[in-house]
């Protein structure tokens, strides 16, 4: 459904330009990078990876990143972006990648599942295309969080977005795979709250390995295959 985003590449990173936005993309990335953990000249796939914001720090840790994506104007925003990194774009969908099997150390996605209904098929294809040993990692939004509430009454109300958004719990994406996956979440602030009493409230619920994060990243490691 690549109409869906067409028209958002510039309003999407202005929002992470924000206040709020820039401490909620530094939570968010300081959590995908703990769990992605890029190296350098690993060889990774950004499945559904929008404006390249995220894909941005993945770069920077020295890895060789392919970007694909569904909308065109997001993947064009990414290239430029992105322009003078080792970065390779794909216009394509992440239920069917075209890439062969085992082609990548690590992949990741950065809320791209939330839009699709059958996730557990858009899993398996990142469990495909990662070698055996390799690294998957996805991050998606917290059906638990009053974000996602908020979210899913905007979308029943008509919001071009998130109207087509499958909100999940950590449970949930867990039971996405047979594989056995770790889970976090951050976000566990709301959008008007004060910048210094956030970051207090992020810190308590880390220390507490609360599940309830607006954002959710899960970790699985492809086992040997037989």
């Amino acid at each position: 459904m690549p109409e869906i985003f067409d028209t958002w590449p510039e309003r999407y990173d202005q929002w992470f330009e924000t206040h709020i936005g820039r401490l909620i993309r530094e939570y968010e990335s300081k959590l995908i990078f703990e769990m992605l953990r890029p190296g350098r000249g690993e060889n990774i796939l950004d499945a559904g990876c929008g404006t390249g914001i995220f894909t941005l720090d993945v770069l920077a840790a020295g890895a060789d990143v392919v970007g694909i994506e569904l909308s065109l104007p997001m993947l064009l925003w990414a290239r430029k972006k992105l322009e003078g990194h080792s970065f390779r774009m794909v216009q394509g969908d992440m239920r069917n990648l075209p890439f062969v099997d085992d082609a990548f150390e690590k992949t990741i996605s950065v809320t791209a599942i939330e839009f699709i209904q059958d996730a557990r098929s858009a899993l398996s294809e990142l469990f495909r295309v990662t070698r055996p040993r390799g690294r998957i990692v996805v991050a998606t939004l917290n059906r638990l969080s009053p974000w996602a509430t908020r979210r899913e009454a905007e979308g029943k109300k008509g919001h071009s977005i998130f109207k087509h958004a499958f909100f999940r719990s950590p449970e949930e994406i867990s039971a996405l795979s047979s594989v056995e996956c770790v889970i976090k979440t951050a976000i566990h602030f709301q959008k008007h709250d004060d910048p210094e009493q956030a970051k207090k409230m992020e810190s308590n619920a880390e220390s507490k390995g609360l599940a309830t994060g607006a954002f959710i990243v899960a970790r699985w490691d492809k086992p040997d295959q037989a």
